[in-house]
Order: structure tokens, then sequence, then C-alpha cells
């Protein structure tokens, strides 16, 4: 439990979509074609969706090794790699020291990871009902467990794949796939 870094989920504030264009302008200039797109992912890329003010961006790589290759212009632009990740399909780094909050994963192109966060993402955006949804169980779960981020994650899974499974019908029945790279 980390009582330092409580979870707060606040309103949707129109700002993040700046701050993403800001963010997303400066990666795309320092990292040229080496990302194939640039992404803002997460709840705070969901208009009207109260969110974590933390701004999501998903870099899509065409291979996540060497890491050198994308990891040298992110530092370049003061971001810190998180060698120590866990997760082993996504590459890492967050703000440095006095940065504005921002989580940056690093994926390979098509890969299930990158596609399920673009999905989520263009599945909420198009159905108010799932925002709401998802809004209202994280209000909730702010508020069990704004003290432990650990637990937050782990009891906000179950209703990331409930919209899943009906993102993955809608997804059949539109023929969804990725748009153009918001950088």
């Amino acid at each position: 439990m980390t009582l330092a870094d409580p979870i707060i989920v606040v309103p949707y504030d129109p700002i993040w979509a700046l701050e993403f264009q800001e963010i997303g302008a400066r990666m795309r200039q320092s990292l040229g074609d080496r990302a194939t797109r640039i992404d803002h992912i997460g709840s705070s890329a969901i208009a009207g969706l109260a969110a974590k003010p933390v701004i999501d961006i998903q870099i899509s790589v065409r291979a996540l090794e060497p890491v050198n290759v994308y990891q040298q212009p992110l530092e370049s632009l003061g971001y810190v790699y998180r060698a120590g990740n866990g997760e082993r399909t996504k590459r890492y780094f967050r703000e440095g020291t006095g940065m504005r909050r921002t989580h940056i994963h690093v994926r390979e192109e098509g890969s299930f990871g990158e596609q399920f966060a673009l999905l989520f993402r263009d599945y909420v955006r198009a159905m108010p009902n799932e925002a709401s949804y998802y809004e209202e169980a994280k209000l909730r779960l702010m508020e069990l467990y704004r003290d432990d981020r650990e637990r937050y994650v782990d009891e906000k899974e179950p209703y990331i794949w409930d919209i899943m499974r009906r993102a993955s019908s809608w997804s059949q029945e539109t023929g969804w796939r990725p748009g153009i790279s918001d950088m």
C-alpha cells in the first residue's frame, strides 16, 4: 500500500487531448519513422470519461528489440525507461522529474496488446453506455482502494474484460480496424 500516491479519478478534462497533441508531436519529431503509430490511449483519451489525470501514450514499433532504437529518442525528451516492467510484450517509460505525469507503452505493431488498447479506446468512445459503466466502476473502486494501487488495478480488470467481450463482437459487426495514427 502506498499512501503517498493515492488513486485519484477526476472528471474528464479537455486539456488532456491538447496535452497529448503537444507531447505526441515532440515524440513524433524525435522518433520519426521508428514509430509506426503514436496514439493517445487509456481513459484520458475518451472524451467525457472520468480518469486518473495521466496521459497514456502507445507507441507502436516494428520490433521491441533493440530497445535503444526508441529509448534514446524518448530519453532525449526527458522520459525514463522502466526496464523492470514485468510485462514482456511492451516496453514502459515514465515522465522524468518535474514533467507532466505520462505513461508510455511501447508495443510491437500488430501485436495483441497494441490492438487491445486501440479497440478498447475506440469502442468506449463509440458507446457512451460503456463509458458510463466503466466510469462508475472506476469511481467505486477508487473509493474502496484509493491507497492500494495494485488492488485497484486488479479489481478493475474484470470490468475491462467485460467491456472487451462486447468490443470484440462490435469489432466483428462493424469491421473495426484501427484508424490512422493520432500522430
